[in-house]
């Protein structure tokens, strides 16, 4: 069993990141007697995640580029603030090996894998060679493709459908899905474009088009002594433009069981260990099932935290942040693959401000905000009443995780938590959760592939039933609103001084500090 001990290394984590994964690592570091420091931008000021830290540091304007993405000002905030470590979430900086890098050379504590291995496995094509070498199975496909008339002759001799991929991407950005001939070129030249713009690299690479399959991933946690286990899968098949909606463990496919896990965990595995991983990672594989059986495909290996990471959590009672800041410092792992138990089903929905129709953000100041209670319900939430959703940074607000003893309870139980949950001022995406948590093929479970919503149509559109529960939550918002205010309209003079920032209460406390 690991002990509960300090990190003897590790004094004070500074998270290059924001919204809910940073207030995510700071629950750990408060638990573990750490000290935190947040970085923030001019749209950040008053954000969650920088009131609860100790500490916290201005790293430039709202745009990404000049505050979030400047390696620079990140260690710097360190430096200034004697950060032992850099936790870097998911996203912005987290899979560059620039930031891992620049720590080591500071002296800094990078709590991810080491820079070659993100590396490697940040290009999908030098991922793909990796991986062939080490027996993991692959898509069949060609890299480095040249031009499209290449690209005319690759598809040919593979089959089509084809999917042009970009070779440094990822989000879905530079993917292309092509049925016939007459589309290679233009998509082609199309994904070349927009990796370039995106990632600033216009490489692409083919391979075969599954589109009948699932998105199956396996959560791993490995140190630098060699140790290295797999925590199970989940199954992140429901997805919008590529980007994952709901995620869940275990998967629910007909043909996953014991055995199947775990020759997908011991392959995940062996696909870590080719690159000389270490912390948490997540190697993804195209779950394809047939009468006869299943076959996966490696996809990609992310090497951070994943944003579904609660769902894994849930089922295996870990915290998966701290093993990866022990693991950081230099610790064993501390518990074999034999040790890791799983109970029961967990489940987690992405909560955006978007339209739940056209998945177009939806900006705007959060006026109320209500979040479910109960045993066996996760929030982790990057906002508060009163919290502006910005223009510059990606929608999602919240997630909602539940853990049930089998699928079904879970799913009653999520269902649950989003009829109590009541966002005003901000459209979302809950009636989208609630109409797909009703749908007969995904309550069975046995027919969900990443094409899920382009099959299902029906739940992207608003029905009479969706309205009426729409209705009825926004009448419940607005009672609370106004008992809410009738409660507390009696101490209203005692606060007409006071700001009407989130944050207000928190800038008078001497428990944390801002530079």
């Amino acid at each position: 069993m690991v002990s509960t001990r300090e990190v003897a290394q590790l004094r004070k984590v500074l998270v290059a990141n924001r919204g809910e994964i940073a207030r995510r690592v700071f629950r750990t570091c408060r638990e573990h007697g750490l000290g935190t420091v947040a970085v923030y931008s001019d749209a950040d000021r008053d954000a969650l995640h920088v009131l609860e830290a100790h500490e916290s540091v201005h790293i430039g304007p709202a745009a990404s580029r000049d505050s979030y993405l400047r390696v620079e000002a990140i260690i710097d905030a360190a430096r200034r603030t004697g950060a032992d470590a850099i936790h870097p979430g998911y996203g912005f900086l987290s899979e560059r090996p620039a930031l891992a890098a620049a720590c080591q050379d500071a002296g800094i504590i990078f709590v991810g894998p080491p820079a070659a291995a993100m590396d490697v496995m940040g290009d999908k094509v030098r991922a793909r060679k990796a991986m062939t070498a080490a027996g993991v199975p692959v898509v069949p496909g060609v890299e480095d493709v040249r031009d499209a008339q290449q690209a005319e002759s690759i598809a040919d001799e593979i089959g089509f459908p084809i999917m042009i991929k970009a070779s440094a991407g990822g989000g879905g950005k530079g993917m292309r899905v092509v049925a016939d001939r007459q589309g290679v070129r233009a998509a082609f030249e199309s994904a070349q474009r927009e990796a370039e713009a995106a990632f600033g690299d216009g490489r692409v690479f083919i391979e075969r088009a599954i589109l009948s399959a699932r998105h199956v991933e396996i959560q791993l946690m490995a140190d630098a002594h060699g140790n290295c286990v797999s925590l199970g899968e989940r199954d992140c098949s429901v997805q919008r433009r590529h980007q994952k909606v709901i995620e869940e463990s275990p998967s629910p496919s007909r043909w996953m069981d014991d055995t199947l896990r775990r020759t997908m965990g011991d392959v995940a595995v062996r696909a870590a260990k080719a690159v000389g991983y270490r912390s948490a990672g997540t190697v993804e594989f195209l779950f394809e099932e047939t009468d006869r059986g299943a076959h996966f495909y490696f996809l990609e290996m992310n090497t951070r935290l994943q944003v579904e990471h609660p769902v894994t959590e849930l089922v295996c009672g870990r915290d998966l942040v701290w093993d990866q800041l022990r693991v950081a410092a230099g610790e064993p792992l501390g518990y074999t693959q034999d040790e890791i138990v799983r109970r029961g089903h967990a489940l987690e929905c992405r909560i955006y401000a978007e339209d739940p129709v056209t998945f177009l953000p939806r900006p705007g100041r959060i006026t109320t905000l209500r979040w479910p209670e109960g045993a066996h319900v996760r929030v982790d939430a990057a906002v508060t009443g009163g919290s502006e959703v910005s223009t510059h940074y990606d929608p999602m607000i919240a997630k909602l995780a539940t853990w049930g003893r089998d699928r079904a309870e879970a799913i009653g139980r999520m269902r649950r938590a989003l009829h109590e949950t009541i966002v005003l001022g901000v459209e979302t995406n809950i009636a989208l959760h609630l109409r797909i948590l009703d749908e007969p093929d995904f309550c069975a479970g046995t027919s969900v592939t990443t094409r899920y919503l382009s099959e299902h149509p029906h739940v992207t559109e608003p029905t009479p039933a969706a309205s009426d529960d729409l209705s009825a939550a926004i009448a419940g918002a607005v009672a609370a609103a106004v008992a809410a205010r009738m409660a507390t309209s009696q101490d209203a003079a005692h606060s007409r001084d006071a700001e009407h920032s989130p944050g207000a209460a928190w800038a008078e406390s001497a428990r944390w500090r801002r530079q």
